[in-house]
This record gives C-alpha cells, structure tokens and sequence, in this order.
C-alpha cells in the first residue's frame, strides 16, 4: 500500500539538560535544540527554513508574549506563523496534534515544536536578589495563534480552603485512591514508592534525566534528611521537580517533504492519532476524586483512531507530577500500574527526569521517538496533563505508518454528559461525611495547615479548611472516608 505523502511524521528530536548551574536563556535553550533536531534529521538549516510554523511551549521562566517570534529570529528563519499555548502541561501533546493535523491537510509542510525552562536558574539568581541576564518581555507583541485554554484552575470555595496549589490538590486526589486501597500511611507509602522506583530506575538510564542516581522503594518512602515529608501521604521524592534548566524540541513534515529533502526513512517516526479532553473544569464540581472521564474517553479515542488496544501498545509515557496523577490514568486506561511488566515512562519521570515548567511532555514525545526508532513496528502512548488532572491530552505513536492516518479527536462532548456534583458554599455550617483530606507539612514535618471535602446527605459536597492539631494528626492516621466533619460556618473543620 503506497503512503499518503501527506502523512505527517517526526523525523528530528532533540533534549538537553545544564547541570553546570548557568543555563543560557530559555530562547537561547530553545534555539539550541531546534537546531539539534535538525541536525538529528540529518537536514540541518533546508529542514528549518522550510518550518511552516513554529510552536514554543508556555515558559515559567520568563511570559514572553511571542516566544515563537524570539527563537525564529535567533535560529535565522521567517516562520510564516508562530504558535504560543496557554499554561498547563498538556501544551506539548496540543501543539504537536495541531501541526500534525495541518500537515495532514496539506497547510503544513514542515512545523517546528519547542520549549525550554531555567528554573533552577531562575531560583538561584532569585536567591541572590537578583535576575538573570535574559531577553526582555516583548510587550505588544503577539503570536499568529494561540492554543489552548486560559482559564483560571479553582473555584471561589476552593480558593477559600487555599486549595490552589498542585502540591495540595493532588494529594486531595491520593487520599480518595488510598481510601479505596485500604492499609495504614505507612503501607500505603510504600506502594507509592514502589511505584517511583520505576520510574527512578528508568531516568538512570536516561542521559537527559536531571536526576539519575536510582532511588529504591525505601529511599523514596522514608521522611529523611532532603527526603522530608511535604503533604499527606507524599514524601519530596513524590513530587515533581521543577527546578530544573530543560530544553526539548521536535520538527515534524510531511512524507513528501522528508522524502525531498532526502531524510533517511530510519529517522521517522509517526503520529498515529491523538485524543484530548478536559475533565469538569473545578474539581470540586467533579463526580468523585479518583477517576478521569477525559483519560478514558481521549484514551479510548486515540487508541480506537489508531486501530490498537491498550494491550498491543508496546511503550508508554504517563504523565507523572504526582503518584495519583499516574494511578488514575492507569485505571483509566486498563492498565495495572503495578503488575504490568511494560514500564510506564520512557524519561523516569517527572520527579527524576526533570519537571521543566509546561514542557515535560515534549520531552517525553521526544525521548518515545528515540525509543521507536529501535524498534520496527513498534507503538507508544504518552499522556500530558494540565492544572489538577483538569486538562487531558493522549498521543499515539509508531515507527509504521498509521492504519487510518493520523486524527485529532475532541471527546468534549463526552466528558460533559458524565454527572458532576453541586458544591456547598465557604460559609456551610453542619455536619457532612468526609470523602477526602489534605495537608501540608513544615520542613521539621510537622502538619501545618490541611483540607479536606466531605459530602452531604443530598449529594452536595463541602470544602473546608483546619489547622486544628488534633484533627491534622487523626487525618495522617487513616484516610478522610466516611469520617464525621463537623464545618463551623467560617470555611473551617474539625473532626467530630
């Protein structure tokens, strides 16, 4: 069968991480693996002049409005457009199902994707008072396009319980998976570990990790020196590390321009199909804190589109800021996030790997392509995620070409026919059921400050606040399920 030449495929990829504490700006960052990747297609500058468009991944380290526009001009080139996403880490996968379905229909003929983070910079010179050396803001400036949502993350209730940050919400979501798990913190603990020592084990091996040094199941469970406790049930290597200084960049085209420009057949690797979705925008309107309608519905999708089942799919990437976040997609997919011999991650993660900003996943597209290039015949999945499990993105790979040629699915309509719950007001007084809890400790490991929901009678769930000791302390003993909450009408809780 003869190849649609408007197959879209990757055929340059490149990652690099500065470890020697002094990164260049993130344009620069940029600039350096655009031109890398080129370089890994084997076309080198007549591969970059013929990019169609040019896609950056939303900075942490500095907003500039057209980052897009900065790169082209540092690598020399005129994109005839530039492309921006909005914040959230499902950036990645959202650009490159953009450039690869345009490239399908024949708008496209070759589309760079990239993005870069100094954080580790950033924090440094921060530390001292001072900036970095970087290119100003472009303020006025604009990209040709924009993708995405900008939408604000939480809800006025749970504003009012501080449930703002990820390091909060996610373990809100942990504490529902633990109370379905059953076992003491401790042994729940240790499943999580278990879990990341995957992942450590897999970013050893990986040249571009940030941390490569394998952590065991024990190293990663116990509350130690630089491995203290953060929130429940989380140890520091639990979470997701950010300070890092990360560059990562993909070039996509068409079959007929690779085949131009005389880009050696090994180097392609295909996108198959993509899904994308985002659950109930406010997590406390969401049914319930353990599942993903948008994971299932764009999984199911992508993997449908592509003509494979969960089963047949030979290498994954799921997205990994916190062990629930992992845990949820698994089940969600149909996948054992324990049992199943297939390693969930191609980078080690986002603890390990490095978590650079919104652009993780490119990272993970990029080192998935490295991997199915040694493989004939053999199919990836990666999974990005934005905000609090909020918005959902599903990419599936191949070193053959697709079945049914690549499709972006929008599975909106789905994930909005599933129930949602009403929330109580801040203000609720009375007594509720608990459902789950959270909380944040000090750097002695001591409980500060935690939160939990709990659901009515009617179905209505209630969001409250506590830094009553005795409560913080029965809450780290078992999870917050069925548990009585008693909610004093100034946004607060105790329990009963």
């Amino acid at each position: 069968m003869s190849l649609d030449p408007r197959t879209p495929v990757i055929v340059g990829v490149a990652q690099r991480s500065w470890r020697d504490g002094d990164s260049p700006d993130p344009i620069a960052m940029c600039a350096e693996v655009v031109t890398a990747a080129a370089q890994d297609a084997g076309a080198g500058d007549t591969l970059l002049r013929r990019a169609g468009s040019l896609g950056v991944v939303d900075m942490a380290s500095r907003r500039w409005a057209d980052p897009g526009a900065l790169v082209a001009a540092s690598l020399g080139i005129t994109p005839p457009e530039t492309v921006r996403t909005q914040i959230g880490g499902d950036g990645p996968q959202v650009l490159v199902s953009d450039m690869a379905g345009k490239i399908a229909a024949g708008q496209l003929d070759a589309a760079i994707v990239c993005g870069a983070e100094a954080l580790a910079t950033l924090a440094r010179a921060m530390k001292d008072g001072a900036q970095p050396d970087w290119p100003a803001l472009d303020e006025g400036a604009a990209p040709t396009r924009t993708l995405g949502i900008d939408r604000f993350p939480a809800s006025e209730v749970e504003l009012a319980a501080d449930l703002i940050a990820p390091v909060l919400m996610y373990p809100l979501f942990e504490n529902a998976l633990w109370a379905r798990a059953g076992g003491t913190v401790e042994q729940h603990r240790a499943r999580l570990a278990d879990l990341w020592a995957g992942y450590s084990s897999v970013a050893a091996r990986n040249e571009h990790a940030w941390s490569r040094t394998a952590r065991s199941a024990e190293q990663i469970a116990t509350p130690q020196q630089g491995n203290r406790l953060v929130s429940l049930p989380y140890t520091k290597l639990l979470n997701s590390h950010i300070q890092t200084d990360q560059a990562a960049a993909l070039i996509l085209c068409s079959v007929e321009t690779a085949q131009a420009l005389g880009i050696a057949r090994d180097r392609w690797v295909f996108p198959h199909a993509a899904g994308h979705a985002y659950d109930h925008w406010f997590v406390s309107e969401r049914e319930n804190l353990h599942s993903s309608p948008a994971i299932r519905f764009a999984g199911r999708a992508a993997l449908d589109q592509a003509g494979l089942t969960i089963d047949a799919v030979d290498r994954f990437d799921i997205y990994s800021c916190f062990p629930s976040a992992v845990q949820i997609a698994c089940a969600e997919l149909g996948l054992d996030a324990w049992e199943d011999e297939r390693p969930l991650t191609v980078t080690g993660g986002l603890t390990f790997a490095g978590g650079p900003g919104n652009n993780y996943v490119t990272h993970s597209i990029a080192a998935m392509a490295e991997r199915l290039r040694e493989s004939d015949g053999a199919t990836g999945l990666v999974t990005a995620v934005g905000w609090y499990m909020t918005k959902h993105a599903v990419g599936v790979y191949g070193s053959a070409p697709p079945q049914r040629g690549f499709a972006s699915l929008n599975v909106q309509a789905e994930v909005d026919a599933t129930p949602t719950r009403s929330v109580a007001p801040a203000g609720f007084s009375g007594s509720a059921a608990g459902e789950s809890a959270t909380m944040l400790y000090d750097v002695f490991g001591t409980a500060t400050i935690g939160a939990a929901t709990a659901l009515l009678d009617d179905g209505r769930r209630v969001i409250g606040k506590t830094n009553d000791a005795a409560t913080l302390a029965a809450l780290a003993e078992s999870p917050a399920q069925g548990r009585a909450m008693s909610f004093d009408g100034s946004g607060t809780f105790t329990l009963r």
